[in-house]
């Protein structure tokens, strides 16, 4: 009852006109003799008017309500304009926070850690395939000399394509730094890795000198490889192995490693990391092992003439039997992760 109400005192004009319209429509469906003529028409022309005014009226209140409306619209309208001028600057800002979030995200997803072996193996696998170039920098190249450049090489060669390769390892001749090295694997673990072998300074000095071997070895048997080697001073403890497409870090634990895709600002640091650590290592001149002989299966004087001309002799103490041990580390090197 309320509402209705509400709703008649809202509208009573319009009431009253539709109840005098229903009236006078009554009153002239009377049949003839209830009302005289003249006060049918008297009455039927009274009420007709009476609907019109009212009707008018209704119109009338109904214009009034609206120009308030209307000019509220309008203003509506213009302040949506205001707003609606400034929202692609709005909306190009949001792009790009937007972008920004989605780079990070995407560096973030291509930063992966490995928590296996066998994960880091064939990450390692994944990286050779159809690279045209690897950058090394570590201890002494082991897995290098049993794995990837014999890999890679044979990639290459199958492909009739260039290798790029730059290695960075330590220095054989400086017996401080081998021996820091030799002293840092023996505290991770006492135990001989997947060679068979101890570490000590000797077997430092040897895998290193084995690794400058199979460098010239392999450079003689495949003219589109580029090598070079860079002897550091210093030791590190991870080991770094860039390819055309990834980059992977590994320490002393080969379960765990790092995984960085190419595009990835980590990349790119690592990248430029790898370039200004090499130009500060001292270059052994590969180039000068070119018009040096070495067979299928360099000869003790082979090997002892190729170090002294790359200006890296070999120790006084080295006996036969060790310059065939780096010969056969060279070129028959043992995967130190199986």
């Amino acid at each position: 009852m309320r509402r209705l109400g509400s709703w008649l005192g809202d509208n009573a004009d319009g009431a009253i006109a539709l109840v005098l319209a229903a009236a006078v429509g009554v009153i002239g469906m009377l049949p003839d003799g209830a009302l005289s003529d003249d006060l049918r028409d008297q009455f039927i022309s009274s009420g007709t008017l009476l609907v019109l005014a009212l009707l008018t009226t209704a119109i009338l209140r109904d214009r009034w309500r609206q120009e308030p409306m209307e000019d509220a619209i309008r203003e509506t309208f213009t302040a949506t304009s205001g707003t609606l001028s400034v929202l692609p600057d709005r909306i190009e800002r949001l792009e790009g926070v937007v972008a920004e979030a989605q780079r990070a995200l995407a560096d973030m997803s291509v930063l992966h850690v490995l928590n296996s072996a066998d994960e880091t193996a064939k990450a390692h696998a994944d990286a050779r395939r159809d690279t045209d170039r690897w950058i090394f920098k570590g201890g002494t190249g082991t897995y290098l000399r049993a794995v990837t450049l014999p890999e890679c090489v044979a990639a290459a060669r199958r492909d009739r394509r260039a290798l790029l390769m730059r290695l960075e390892i330590l220095d054989p001749t400086n017996e401080e730094a081998c021996g820091a090295y030799a002293s840092f694997r023996r505290s991770m673990s006492q135990d001989p890795d997947g060679t068979g072998e101890v570490w000590t300074a000797e077997r430092t000095r040897k895998e290193a000198y084995a690794t400058i071997l199979a460098a010239c070895w392999h450079q003689q048997r495949f003219g589109l490889l580029d090598i070079t080697v860079g002897l550091s001073a210093t030791m590190t403890t991870f080991r770094w192995d860039q390819s055309a497409s990834s980059l992977i870090i590994t320490g002393e634990d080969p379960r765990r490693a790092l995984l960085a895709r190419r595009g990835s600002f980590y990349y790119e640091w690592c990248s430029t990391e790898l370039r200004a650590s090499l130009d500060q290592a001292r270059r052994v001149p590969i180039e000068l092992a070119r018009p040096l002989p070495l067979g299928d299966e360099p000869t003790i004087e082979e090997a002892r003439k190729l170090f002294e001309t790359l200006g890296v002799p070999l120790p006084r103490a080295f006996g036969e039997r060790d310059v065939a041990d780096i010969i056969r580390k060279a070129l028959r090197a043992k995967n130190p992760y199986v």
